[in-house]
């Protein structure tokens, strides 16, 4: 059996995770470029826990500047072997308003200016995004909300936009009327780079406003989301602190194969794969690449 080392992404709002013990942050470096930041290392209650801030502290960061490619190598890198997003974002639904959280299940990108993948010339991979969440950590998820009586909506469907402006009224509508949940700017491509690093991965997306369509909240901003964006951070960590109490110390394996996501995805003959690209895989691919 595996260990397992719980990582967490802190979105909008979620710069550092109170609560860790024996914390001491650690800089990673990454064959893919800058990370946002250095990783902190702890436990709760004596689980390993890696919390990196997407954003770094002090939201220096856009979602479009974020290097998602290097964010996710270092946290394999780091160990992580289960991942929890929190990202804030906005909803298309009345039964989800400001301080609802979403479990999400699905994913639709719409991202256009992102470095989505860590295999391409020289070495291609394609991996299934067809169930994009590891079912397990949803799971636990729900029953750590339900335990911290946070109401959660279990499942969703988020639209990964570019950003960083917000939607176009057109925009939101269309979204609306295909029947997604929330729309946010920075689960995609980060959802898909964990899938090809076999790390399982789910999304906790806290609503901080109605996305324009709704009547009272045609022009949603920033001041109107940080009064949102505070209240949405405490119960988050509250949410964290009691899944990692009940966290199971060793990994489970994902019942859709996300941990193992690279054993029919390479397909590139190994005559045929670029030696620098190999080199950059190790962390991410490595497993495979040796076997």
């Amino acid at each position: 059996m595996t260990r397992a080392v719980l990582g967490i992404i802190g979105g909008s709002g979620i710069y550092d995770l109170p609560g860790l013990e024996d914390v001491r942050e650690e800089a990673i470096a990454s064959p893919w470029g800058e990370p946002s930041s250095a990783v902190r290392r702890g436990n709760i209650a004596g689980l390993p826990i890696v919390f990196m801030p997407r954003h770094d502290k002090g939201h220096r960061l856009s979602p479009s500047d974020i290097n998602y490619r290097a964010n996710i190598d270092v946290l394999k890198r780091a160990g992580v072997t289960d991942l929890i997003s929190l990202s804030a974002c906005g909803s298309f639904k009345e039964e989800l308003p400001p301080g609802s959280f979403v479990l999400v299940d699905q994913f639709v990108d719409r991202t256009y200016k992102r470095e989505s993948s860590f295999f391409g010339r020289g070495c291609v991979a394609h991996v299934s995004m067809a169930h994009p969440v590891s079912p397990r950590l949803r799971i636990h998820l729900a029953a750590a909300a339900e335990a911290e009586g946070i109401a959660m909506a279990r499942g969703g469907t988020y639209l990964c936009m570019e950003g960083p402006q917000f939607s176009s009224y057109a925009e939101s509508v269309t979204y609306k009327q295909a029947g997604y949940s929330v729309i946010g700017m920075t689960n995609m491509p980060e959802a898909k780079l964990a899938r090809e690093a076999e790390i399982c991965y789910a999304s906790v997306a806290m609503v901080t406003d109605f996305d324009c369509w709704h009547p009272d909240h045609d022009a949603v901003t920033v001041q109107d989301i940080i009064r949102v964006l505070s209240s949405n951070a405490e119960k988050a960590k509250s949410l964290v602190a009691r899944l990692a109490q009940d966290f199971p110390r060793e990994h489970e394996p994902c019942p859709i194969g996300s941990d193992r996501a690279l054993d029919t995805a390479l397909i590139t003959q190994p005559d045929a794969r670029d030696p620098d690209l190999l080199k950059k895989l190790d962390a991410v691919a490595g497993r495979i690449l040796k076997a």
